[in-house]
């Protein structure tokens, strides 16, 4: 097989030319493999080869899904056993951190059949909706190499849009599948809450703002693949009822017309490019061509304060994986293994007291109601997936004048100086400008999707993001894929520059 025919298909359509014995799943894994050893001097999406791994494999896989289909992972929390995972971080790559066990996760992608040959690269623990970790690099956007291919599931986004493998693996605590769906002309869906597995190690992240999944190139293999991979394990701290109908069926039947909500207001405040306005405007009309009522509309929720309680949350998650870290690793973790942006924010972190994060906690559950109400009028939501196309690499770094004065708050044990009063809502702005829109959906445990249906005259895209109610994917699914069938966007994919 050729690059050239093999990037025409998804997975699914992978899977069944092994099942059919049109080629052998070695085959596939070749082609993976040389498209990868080609183009990711160039990306920068894989940082963990596992090619002899997935060699020795290929003549033994399991009956599935998504049998044969080269498949790769993120590198963090999507460990592998006798795989060394790094979290982006130059801490775990120095100790040579080898995990013993799989995450459930790569369990149940493995029942199904797929090939893992890598791990992809991520910003450091995730906190980032850029992916230009110090330990590994900048991830570049295949669309254009000056730009990124967004956070935190970057590397992943950049292979699929590259065209090494048409699905690969994902989480999302604050954006981390919506953001580098859009910036990379990718389909991104965020399962609800509890819907699928972090154990055996976690029950559960950000109580349950994080959630794993895949980003796809296809609708289809990423409802085939919710079907592989949801239910309830040991470790799981929420459990969900299982769907009534597999959502790969059900994708079949076109949605009954839907009311929609939708709007381009930054819920921070802060600009929101032409480009978003624009691939809004255009999803609207094509909404409405397909018979769904859309109608201009947001929740009465105060963006800045939900703002305020979702970094409250991530700022904590960064001090924990820290301070986890440490632990984990033992003394001859030192503290440079970090990087500057991750140890300012731990230390905004470990600054808030245990009366403000349930303080905080308690403000999730407004919100929750607030999208209950909203839900009541409206089927949807609809939004900018990201406020501009993908910026470019370095553009959302910490600015070389800053990094001393921060040093010294460190050093001093002052960092959370920059927290307060009106600087924390500027702080706000400067970290949410680029990505304000996707934290509603996991502080409240909403699913949600970006789907590719705008490119700008540069040819960068930036997806429109749906919000559903809760444990209602299988609504989001069915109206992607009557998008899809409406507007195509995988023969965008033979576009790429690399």
């Amino acid at each position: 097989m050729k690059f050239e025919e093999y990037i025409q298909y998804d997975a699914l359509g992978l899977a069944e030319l092994v099942q059919t014995k049109q080629i052998p799943a070695s085959e596939l894994l070749e082609v993976a493999i040389h498209r990868a050893e080609a183009v990711n001097p160039k990306i920068n999406a894989i940082i963990t080869p596992m090619y002899e791994r997935a060699r020795n494999k290929v003549n033994a896989l399991p009956a599935g899904r998504f049998t044969g289909v080269p498949f790769l992972a993120k590198d963090l929390y999507q460990e592998y056993a006798g795989v060394p995972s790094s979290y982006g971080s130059q801490s775990y790559i120095r100790q040579k951190f080898t995990p013993t066990e799989n995450a459930e996760i790569v369990n149940r992608w493995e029942n199904a059949g797929v090939l893992s040959f890598g791990l992809t690269n991520t910003p450091e623990f995730g906190i980032k909706g850029v992916t230009e970790p110090a330990a590994w690099g900048a991830c570049k956007n295949p669309w254009h190499l000056k730009h990124n291919s967004g956070g935190s599931s970057g590397g992943s986004a950049s292979a699929v849009a590259a065209g090494i493998t048409p699905i690969a693996g994902a989480n999302d605590g604050g954006g981390s599948i919506r953001i580098p769906a859009s910036y990379c002309g990718l389909f991104g869906l965020k399962p609800s809450r509890g819907r699928t597995p972090w154990g055996p190690n976690r029950s559960e992240l950000m109580h349950g703002a994080a959630t794993q999944h895949v980003l796809t190139k296809s609708v289809r293999d990423s409802a085939a693949m919710l079907d592989v991979i949801h239910g309830f394990e040991n470790s799981s701290l929420f459990r969900l009822p299982d769907p009534e109908q597999s959502y790969l069926e059900l994708i079949q039947r076109p949605p009954q017309p839907l009311k929609i909500a939708y709007s381009t207001v930054s819920p921070v405040g802060t600009k929101v490019s032409k480009d978003a306005i624009s691939a809004i405007e255009q999803t609207v009309k094509l909404l409405e061509s397909l018979g769904h009522h859309v109608v201009e509309d947001q929740p009465n929720i105060n963006g800045t304060q939900l703002a305020k309680d979702f970094i409250t949350t991530w700022f904590s998650q960064c001090a924990h994986s820290l301070e986890q870290t440490r632990r984990e690793l033992g003394k001859s973790v030192r503290e440079s293994d970090f990087e500057l942006d991750s140890r300012v924010i731990a230390a905004f972190g470990a600054n808030t007291s245990a009366v403000d994060y349930i303080h905080n906690l308690q403000n999730w559950g407004k919100y929750v109601t607030a999208m209950n109400h909203f839900f009541n009028r409206y089927d949807l939501y609809l939004m900018p997936s990201t406020a501009t196309v993908a910026p470019k690499n370095g553009e959302v770094a910490t600015p070389s004048w800053q990094k001393p004065i921060l040093k010294t708050l460190l050093t001093l044990g002052k960092a959370d100086w920059l927290a307060q009063g009106a600087l924390m809502e500027q702080l706000i702005k400067d970290n949410l400008k680029w990505v304000p829109f996707t934290q509603l959906a996991n502080i409240t445990g909403l699913p949600a999707m970006s789907v590719p249906l705008y490119w700008n005259k540069h040819n960068l895209p930036l997806g429109s993001q749906f919000i559903a109610p809760f444990a209602r994917e299988d609504r989001l699914l069915q109206l992607a894929h009557q998008l899809e069938m409406a507007q195509p966007w995988m023969p965008n994919y033979q576009n790429i520059v690399v």
